[in-house]
Formats: C-alpha cells, structure tokens, sequence
C-alpha cells in the first residue's frame, strides 16, 4: 500500500494540475513600474457618489471624517502620536507621508482639521493634473520609472554582481 502511494506521488504532473516550484532568485522589477501612494488611495475611499471621481466637497467631507474619528477627545487637534494614530488608521502606516512635520504648518507641535484640510487642498490640485477639479483614478497612479528589487529602487546602487558558476572537479 505504501509503494502504491509513493508511486502515486512520484508520477509526472497531468494536464491541467498545478505545479508549484521553488521562487525564483530576486530580480529588479520591470521599470515603469505603477504605484499607488499611500494618501492616493486614502483620496480614493472619499468617492461617496461612487461615479469614480473625488471632488473637493467630497475630500473636505472625507479629511473631516477621518479626523474626527481620531480626535475622540473633540480637541480640535491632533497631537504627533495622535496624527500617527491617524496615519495608520487611514494611511496604513504610523510613518506613511504626509508627514506630521509637513502638516503642521505654523509648528505648535498639533494638528487642527484646517491644516489637514490645507494640506489636502494642496494634495488635491497636485494630483488633478487635467484641471478638471474632481480626481480619477488614473490621476491618483504614480508611475516609477527606475527598476525597484526588494531593498527598493535600484537607481543609484549597483547591481549586485552574480554568483561565479562553482567549479567543476577534476577526475
């Protein structure tokens, strides 16, 4: 019954089964890479009416919802580890961009809803590239040119160099 089995495992794979083989070494993605920001599709959760674009009406509403939320205490403001707090809930991460430090515009150490919405003004005309004031959802990609491996972009770095071939014994 064991041998029946084994011999079962060993046979070669039918049409239509999957085979899953061992990763491949890690190599540079292609360039022109296409990105999504961290902040660009937090943008593209405020479509409310769902017709795939973001207005400023409906930025102010989402920026407006998303600190309020965080301000539990309805101070008005964000304090640094608040903000983090924010960014992880609605950016995915405590460290993502923008940074608090670019935010808080007049540097009292705090956040008010008028600097993030500010800020979101500015992120709003950066990425309405046509002029048409509403955002797409092509206006929110990013687009990377240089090559991109597992420690980031390559640009600047060399390429790491590959394994000489292991030498063959002599008889």
């Amino acid at each position: 019954m064991i041998a029946a089995l084994l011999a079962l495992a060993l046979q070669a794979p039918e049409a239509g089964d999957v085979v899953v083989r061992a990763p491949l070494p890690g190599t540079p993605q292609t360039p022109a890479t296409m990105v999504v920001e961290p902040v660009a599709m937090m943008i593209a959760t405020f479509d409310t009416d769902g017709d795939g674009f973001v207005d400023r009406a409906e930025l102010q509403a989402g920026v407006q919802h998303s600190f309020e939320v965080i301000d539990t205490a309805k101070t008005g403001y964000l304090r640094y580890i608040a903000f983090a707090d924010w960014a992880e809930r609605w950016l995915g991460d405590r460290n993502a961009l923008p940074s608090p430090f670019e935010v808080d515009r007049n540097q009292d150490d705090q956040i008010s809803l008028d600097e993030l919405q500010d800020h979101f003004s500015r992120l709003f005309a950066r990425y309405d590239k046509n002029g048409d004031h509403r955002i797409s959802r092509a206006e929110l990609v990013t687009y990377r040119t240089g090559p991109i491996d597992a420690k980031g972009p390559t640009a600047g770095r060399p390429m790491p160099k590959p394994a000489p071939p292991p030498e063959k014994k002599r008889r």
